[in-house]
């Protein structure tokens, strides 16, 4: 498909042998932990259900022995090239959860088997001693405790679609969906999470995080693009960007190979493409690792003939061929029922 290799990350409980405690009962205002309702219990059963989202609802009720009283849906997302516009793209981050009461999360990654780890959930003084990949995840449960979701603690599982090779941050979207998940489960039957209370909230406790991909995580529409205004208090609108709707493709091309090397390789992949008929080419944001990736709009009637130009050209000089990765302007993060 776009040779993009899917990774996972869970934070569950029961992680390494855990502690024994046992969830107890539910908060008051929290749903129900005990009841496999479509807000995500049964999922892990839907055969029409999201073969993503039945994995992590799966996932979750197999480290715990109960179903997730929620599951929820995060988008990547990317920045267009011009100052605060973002969108998100039809890729998922999804993150199942289900309310504690003994103060525990207990976290585990797919990614890092060896590195579980149960975490008493702190208010304040410095967190505890934690693996360097469950810092993050403690970070947004610790800021949305001390807000009030999830006091009591919280069993968790995260899933992403995309890894950091595919050149989208993947941060952001974990961030949100974790978030969304988690407020979800301690707020009343009926009522959503605050969206813009979360954004707050995220940006409060990762402020090295990009505060404009997590708006279009949480915001975004479907074939539309998000101005951010960068006056305080101003609010954001949406603008028409659908390249699908007017005969054109959107993707993005990621390059292989040593660190060093990227930016050069980048270059020239994008120089290649535009030999062959791209429109236009942009970076999709800073992230974790610049010079990696980058965004090409393209007439749909080029896109064979670009990826064969790219392709060619980084074979002809023995170079790892780039990725590519068709996006579709997605709309914002839901919850999965």
């Amino acid at each position: 498909m776009t040779g993009a290799e899917p990774v996972g990350v869970a934070v569950r409980s029961g992680a390494g042998g855990g502690t024994g405690a046992e969830p107890g009962p539910t908060p008051a205002g929290a749903r129900g932990t005990g009841t496999a309702d479509r807000a995500g219990g049964d999922l892990a059963r839907r055969a029409t259900a999201d073969p993503l989202y039945r994995l992590v609802a799966y996932a979750l009720e197999a480290a715990h022995g109960r179903p997730p009283a929620a599951v929820w849906s995060a988008p990547y997302a990317f920045h267009l090239g011009s100052p605060g516009l973002v969108a998100a793209a039809g890729w998922p981050t999804a993150a199942a959860a289900a309310p504690r009461r003994d103060g525990l999360v207990r976290l585990s990654s797919l990614g890092h088997p060896a590195d579980s780890c149960d975490l008493p959930l702190t208010l304040s003084g410095p967190p505890p001693a934690a693996p360097a990949w469950a810092v993050r995840p403690y970070a947004v449960l610790r800021a949305l405790a001390r807000a009030g979701y999830g006091l009591g603690g919280t069993d968790l599982h995260v899933q992403g679609s995309l890894t950091g090779a595919a050149g989208l941050a993947t941060a952001e979207p974990s961030d949100c969906a974790v978030a969304l998940a988690v407020a979800d489960v301690h707020t009343a039957a009926g009522a959503r999470p605050d969206r813009e209370r979360l954004a707050r909230l995220l940006a409060g406790a990762l402020p090295d995080g990009d505060d404009g991909l997590r708006r279009a995580v949480l915001f975004a529409r479907a074939g539309r693009a998000l101005l951010l205004s960068a006056r305080p208090g101003r609010r954001r609108r949406h603008v028409a960007f659908d390249p699908a709707a007017s005969g054109a493709r959107l993707v993005l091309v990621a390059v292989r190979g040593e660190a060093a090397d990227r930016p050069r390789e980048l270059a020239r992949a994008v120089a290649c493409a535009r030999r062959a008929g791209a429109l236009s080419a942009w970076p999709p944001g800073p992230g974790p690792e610049p010079g990696r990736s980058v965004l090409v709009l393209l007439p749909a009637s080029r896109t064979a003939a670009v990826r064969a130009a790219v392709a060619e050209d980084f074979r002809d000089r023995g170079r790892p061929v780039p990725r590519f990765l068709n996006i579709a302007v997605a709309g914002a993060a839901r919850r999965e029922e």
